[in-house]
């Protein structure tokens, strides 16, 4: 599960609990990954916040599948094994397109988004993949090919911060020795409609 200790959502009190209590899945299911915040809820708080208001908030303009393609890509460039396998599963249930779902993976796997994206999309996955690995080398040029494909600055600014959380999160991921055992995988809290439901389903 992780290299630390955790806590259990049968063993957790007070506010940790209150925490599971709203990220929970089926069966009282919480992900390994908000599993290793236990000892210290304030950081399962945080992690959360983000990850809901930049993936799943409501005055996103960039389609969820896409924003989720992202992740997956940024997920696969920093060899995150666990958040491919968690955000492909999401993005796949989104698309409702299994062939799409794993022509994108393929194509993002072998790092050439340009075999399943175009235009707008594709050139923001050019730049997140930049973002990821050469991020010293990100210029203001590259804003400016963004724009030139038809992304506006708000938009740019989803990928950027999509880009940036699936960093901290594969990083979260790596450094703790979290797998997918026990997880329920895909599930993702899809009430968009809503920022402060946290619920996984």
């Amino acid at each position: 599960m992780t290299w630390i200790d955790t806590i259990s959502y049968e063993d957790a009190e007070g506010a940790l609990r209150k925490l599971y209590d709203r990220i929970k899945g089926p069966d009282n299911n919480v992900d390994n990954i908000m599993l290793a915040h236990a000892l210290r809820p304030h950081t399962m708080q945080g992690h959360m916040t983000m990850y809901k208001y930049v993936l799943h908030h409501p005055h996103n303009t960039l389609p969820k599948d896409y924003l989720e393609a992202v992740g997956v890509y940024v997920s696969s460039l920093n060899n995150c094994e666990y958040c491919v396998k968690h955000h492909f599963a999401g993005m796949s249930r989104l698309l409702k397109d299994k062939a799409r779902a794993d022509s994108v993976l393929q194509a993002l796997e072998n790092r050439r988004p340009e075999d399943a994206f175009e235009g707008a999309q594709l050139a923001g996955l050019d730049y997140s993949g930049k973002l990821t690995l050469t991020p010293d080398q990100v210029s203001e040029a590259d804003i400016e090919t963004m724009r030139r494909a038809g992304l506006e600055d708000g938009q740019i600014l989803e990928v950027n911060q999509v880009t940036a959380y699936f960093c901290y999160a594969n990083r979260t991921v790596l450094g703790l020795g979290i797998d997918t055992a026990g997880d329920i995988v895909g599930l993702s809290p899809g009430d968009s409609a809503d920022p402060e439901n946290w619920s996984h389903a």
